[in-house]
């Protein structure tokens, strides 16, 4: 029995380290993938703003970049974590602050005017648009929002939705989906590691307990183990 406790717990032993070897290899992946990230952050040099206060700014307003994380946070219901915005640390690299700066851009497109010039009269579902030059407001309305077909919100929504402002969004999407996988992936390698431990640890216990001292079991049962027979004197032949 205690022998096959030892082979257990050596089985076991191998199958830990080979768990901690896949999480270190997991990690070491990880922190690549995180020194691609801050060198792609670095590169395109985007930072966020804030005052004194260390508190969050959009064009030296408070409340600016308040409306801007309520998009966020509201809206979009987007799990911001706190600790990513640091004062010290600017530079966008992490996924809320991608997402921020993804929401500042929507934000500011939402919430913008977009000027159109009709070189001539158009009349559209029974209503006439002299030529002349219109302030179209976005009026938070996204891509879809507008009717493509209207003399003025057809060219005011691809001026607003440009191919840049969807570039620069998915540019950010990009950023966010990739720390939020690195970060998948350090919770895996240390998955990976507390698994090959608890196995290293069972594991040799195990076969520390079948490298015991082996307690030897008798064929038979000692006589000492037998009381002395006792005789009632009342029974004793005569």
């Amino acid at each position: 029995m205690k022998n096959r406790l030892g082979v257990v717990g050596a089985i076991l032993v191998v199958a830990g380290f080979v768990f901690v070897i896949a999480g270190g290899v997991a990690y070491s992946k990880v922190q690549d993938g995180y020194d691609s990230l801050q060198a792609f952050s670095e590169a395109q040099n985007v930072t966020l703003t804030y005052n004194d206060q260390g508190q969050l700014t959009d064009r030296g307003e408070t409340a600016g970049a308040d409306a801007i994380m309520a998009l966020l946070t509201d809206d979009w219901q987007y799990p911001v974590v706190a600790s990513d915005f640091d004062p010290n640390d600017p530079l966008v690299n992490t996924a809320s602050e991608y997402m921020y700066q993804m929401a500042t851009i929507a934000y500011h497109t939402l919430h913008g005017t977009q000027t159109v010039v009709l070189d001539e009269t158009v009349e559209y579902n029974g209503t006439t648009y002299p030529a002349g030059t219109y302030e179209v407001p976005v009026d938070g309305r996204y891509w879809t929002g507008f009717d493509r077909q209207n003399p003025l919100e057809g060219p005011a929504r691809e001026q607003a939705w440009s191919g840049t402002a969807h570039a620069l969004i998915a540019e950010l999407g990009v950023g966010t989906v990739t720390h939020s996988t690195l970060q998948m992936g350090l919770a895996m390698a240390g998955l990976f590691a507390g698994v090959g431990l608890v196995f290293m640890l069972t594991g040799g216990g195990l076969f520390w307990a079948g490298r015991g001292k082996r307690v030897v079991v008798p064929d038979t049962i000692p006589e000492a183990f037998f009381p002395e027979p006792v005789v009632d004197s009342q029974f004793e032949k005569v």
